[in-house]
């Protein structure tokens, strides 16, 4: 009996008007915001295509009916079917279907990777910069603009060219290009956190600019910035399909998406799956993010979607 009225007790205490606890609070909040994010139904079809793609990813050798990497030039560019290759086979007579599976290990990995380093590093930057303001402010936002006039993917093109071709290398490539639109958030952020009565009260019981910057300043930029990472996602991923593209990403024999469209540019007449196929998988990770970007838009940031 205890069993069954569990779950009600639970969602009581979710629901409760009046918290007991900061413990409570935080549950409810959360619980409110997915709530919101499941009556969004794009939302909803958008992070089921996330954790699809995710688990494609993680069980990736279960799934994969051939090794990736093995290659069959008896049976090179064979069209799609349910008989052998589900996906057909590129050029050199590798599994499309498996070299998907693989792929997407690289795509998520290069994605999560950036969205560590990037909005760290900008909120580091847009908060110090807003906080202390006068010359720090300036020279930072100076810094910020010249990052911003340059194009992603043409500035990512440079760091790699300087860096070395890699994996690695185009993390690092992309996450110093990504950083300035963060930087600028955190400092309009502080610019209008800093002046507040609460801010005063901790500076005047004796809390340093650091501690103040991190407790109190940055737990208030935090969903700002989870919303710009999510709807960024998309350029990330095109922006790492590109370097793909271009050689100076994950190197062969890797199944990196965009390794896999540049390669199949050359039969897109004849065999148009080789391209075809990768591209679509770009497409839909890219398609997810913005989805659950805009969700999440609208419980983080409510006043942005008005």
């Amino acid at each position: 009996m205890s069993t069954a009225t569990e779950p009600s007790t639970l969602k009581a205490w979710l629901l409760a008007e009046e918290p007991t606890s900061r413990r409570q609070a935080r549950a409810a909040s959360v619980y409110q915001g997915w709530l919101t994010m499941r009556g969004n139904t794009l939302t909803m079809i958008g992070l089921g295509i996330l954790i699809f793609l995710i688990l494609c990813a993680i069980f990736a050798p279960l799934l994969a009916t051939e090794n990736p990497f093995a290659q069959d030039l008896a049976n090179r560019l064979k069209p799609p079917g349910w008989e052998g290759h589900i996906f057909g086979t590129d050029s050199l007579g590798r599994d499309i279907y498996s070299r998907l599976l693989y792929g997407a290990r690289i795509s998520i990995y290069i994605v999560l990777l950036v969205a560590a380093v990037a909005p760290l590093v900008g909120l580091m930057i847009g908060t110090i910069a807003g906080y202390v303001g006068g010359v720090t402010d300036t020279v930072l936002m100076r810094a910020t603009d010249i990052f911003l006039a340059f194009p992603r993917l043409v500035l990512a093109l440079a760091f790699v060219a300087a860096l070395g071709a890699g994996i690695e290398n185009a993390v690092l490539a992309i996450a110093l290009t990504a950083w300035p639109p963060y930087a600028r958030i955190a400092r309009a952020e502080t610019l209008t956190i800093r002046n507040s009565d609460f801010i005063a009260a901790v500076r005047l019981q004796g809390a340093g600019p650091i501690r103040i910057i991190v407790r109190h300043i940055w737990p208030l930029c935090i969903s700002s910035l989870i919303v710009r990472v999510t709807l960024d996602m998309a350029g990330i991923i095109l922006t790492a399909a590109g370097l793909g593209f271009l050689g100076l990403g994950a190197q062969p024999p890797s199944p990196e998406w965009g390794a896999m469209v540049a390669e199949g540019r050359k039969y897109i007449l004849d065999y148009w799956w080789v391209a075809t196929i990768p591209g679509l998988a770009i497409f839909s990770l890219s398609l997810a993010f913005n989805l659950i970007g805009d969700g999440l838009r609208d419980v983080l940031d409510p006043k942005g979607g008005e």
